[in-house]
Order: C-alpha cells, then structure tokens, then sequence
C-alpha cells in the first residue's frame, strides 16, 4: 500500500511541477525544455493514473490537447499565452498517448 501512495506521489508532483514548467517555459526561447515537458507528459502517463481512471482522463486529455491546441490559436494576440497554451500540449499529448497505449496493452492482455 505504501508503495502504491509514494508512487501516486510521484506522479502528482510530477503534473504540478508540469503544468508549472509549462507556464514558465513560455517565456524561454529554447526547445530543449520540450523534452523536459516529454518526460514530465510520460511519468504523468505511467505513475499517475490507474486502471480504474483511464477512461476519464484519455477524455479530459483529448479535451484538454483539443482546447489547448485551438486555445493557442485564437488568443494569439496575447503575449506569451499561446506558448503557455503550446507547452500544455506538449505535456498533456504525451501523457495522453501513454495512457491510451497503457489502456491498449491491457485492453490486448485481457
């Protein structure tokens, strides 16, 4: 059990500190934090979601991809905010196709 709640742990400090590098990295002009984001976007996938939440979050992550995508595009008069909005998909795209090819194994191993 103790294993199961630090490995949850991980993975919400994991999107905290995601979400929050998304933000931060709009004001940076380099693409070597894209895979700081890559990464963050698989743990998320891996440690962050179990079984019974798939379903759930394979939907609030295809909106989330979806709204954030369009999000970037329309408010690009905004300083900076279309950045933000590029970085949150980075993250939650990745974290997104982990978990669809998690729930596809599974959905194969039954």
């Amino acid at each position: 059990m103790a294993k199961k709640k630090k490995k949850g742990r991980v993975g919400s400090w994991a999107f905290l500190l995601g979400v929050i590098l998304a933000i931060l990295f709009a004001f940076v002009s380099s693409l070597a934090y894209l895979w700081i984001l890559v990464v963050l976007g698989i743990v998320i996938g891996l440690l962050n979601i179990t079984s019974n939440e798939t379903s759930k979050f394979l939907l609030a992550g295809t909106v989330l991809v979806v709204v954030g995508y369009f999000g970037g595009s329309s408010l690009a008069y905004v300083n900076f905010l279309p950045e933000v909005f590029k970085n949150l998909v980075t993250l939650f795209a990745t974290s997104t196709i982990v978990v669809a090819l998690k729930s596809v194994f599974d959905l194969a191993g039954k």
